[in-house]
């Protein structure tokens, strides 16, 4: 999930080092980036001693996945933290834009460096999780970014170097639940739908990043981006009570 981060942020990074690069030099490069890594992937990493031969397409697989009271608490606090995740990362620069100005490279640098913060929370919120246990360390963290989002129209008033250190720390605790979250409902799904259990709670995660994003688009045009991102507290308010539970239970 680190290095997921770090690709996600890439991007701006080569935006905001590129000078006049335009919009489709960024996308040939990331498209260069992504074709070398399909090919490291296919030459230099070879299948696991554990691969299993796929399995057949059962259709009772999603209602079994979801009887267990335990992957239900972890997907849907996985759930809340999509609703923020890729929203924030998607206006982000719109944001810092309207704070910094219209100089585009240095608006892409610091979404660079707000968004791949994430992968120091995803490295050591792994150390935490190892003593702490993983569901209280993705309850602290989903906290963390939830406070940020209820708080970020006053951080946007704030001096410069104390509006881009608050960025940079929710960029840490916005991302750094995520491989908590994975480890969870790995561990709480099936045995023998693991995969199927994943890929279904992903898919879901996702779908709902495509209704928060809508809304904030929406929202941006009568609102403005300080005050937009107050609407996404409901996602960790609803997965922090979804993931109650777990975090209670000893590591």
């Amino acid at each position: 999930v680190g290095a997921l981060v770090l690709g996600t942020a890439l991007p701006h990074l080569i935006r905001g080092l590129g000078g006049d690069l335009s919009w489709q030099g960024v996308i040939l490069s990331v498209s260069a980036v992504s074709i070398a890594g399909g090919l490291a992937m296919l030459f230099l990493v070879p299948d696991g001693p554990h691969l299993r031969a796929g399995a057949k397409f059962d259709p009772a697989a999603f209602a079994t996945i979801f009887r267990s009271a335990e992957f239900r608490a972890s997907a849907f606090g996985y759930f809340g933290h999509m609703w923020e995740l890729y929203a924030f990362y998607a206006f982000l620069p719109v944001l810092l834009a309207a704070r910094l100005g219209s100089d585009g490279a240095t608006v892409s640098v610091w979404s660079f460096a707000a968004i791949a913060s994430g992968f120091l929370g995803c490295m050591v919120g792994g150390y935490l999780s190892r003593g702490l246990g993983s569901a209280r360390v993705a309850y602290m963290q989903l906290s963390a970014s939830g406070l940020c989002c209820l708080v970020s129209p006053l951080a946007f008033l704030a001096p410069l170097p104390v509006f881009l250190a608050f960025l940079l720390f929710w960029g840490v605790v916005i991302a750094g639940d995520s491989p908590q979250f994975s480890t969870l409902n790995a561990r709480f799904a099936p045995p023998r739908l693991v995969g199927s259990a994943l890929t279904i709670a992903n898919c879901i995660g996702f779908s709902i990043t495509i209704v928060s994003i809508a809304l904030l688009a929406w929202l941006i045009e009568t609102a403005g981006p300080q005050y937009v991102f107050v609407m996404l507290v409901p996602g960790p308010v609803l997965g922090l009570a979804a993931l109650r539970r777990l975090a209670a239970k000893p590591a």
